[in-house]
């Protein structure tokens, strides 16, 4: 499986920004899958920021960007795709798309995490004024 992201770059406080990973190879390699975004913010651990299954279209958000960003996945296009509105400035940092078979997704609210085989090259996010 190969993962290309784009759309990164740098945007104002409030503003908005997409993301976009196409994936190739998925359908070859898994029956359903999970797919998503972690981030790394300078100087932090890696943390899963929200995710979409296959099965079920169920998505998990962090609380922490919940009802700011959303995802999306265009089967057609084989993309998923992160909507950032009302960015923060604690929202920079690199965003990286992670897929994996869709097993179990650990969510408690505060994190996300899943089970990831593959992981995309990060684009940065730059959140400044």
């Amino acid at each position: 499986v190969q993962l290309q992201a784009s759309g990164g770059g740098t945007v104002q406080p409030g503003g908005s920004l997409r993301l976009s990973c196409t994936a190739s190879g998925m359908s070859s390699e898994y029956d359903f899958w999970t797919i998503g975004w972690i981030r790394q913010a300078p100087g932090k651990e890696r943390e899963g920021v929200l995710c979409i299954g296959s099965s079920d279209d169920d998505t998990y958000i962090i609380n922490s960007v919940k009802g700011r960003f959303t995802i999306s996945f265009d089967n057609a296009k084989n993309t998923v795709h992160l909507q950032m509105n009302n960015v923060k400035p604690e929202d920079t940092a690199v965003y990286y798309c992670a897929v994996g078979e869709e097993r179990s997704i650990y969510y408690t609210g505060r994190t996300v995490t899943w089970d990831y085989d593959f992981v995309g090259q990060g684009t940065l996010v730059t959140v400044s004024s």
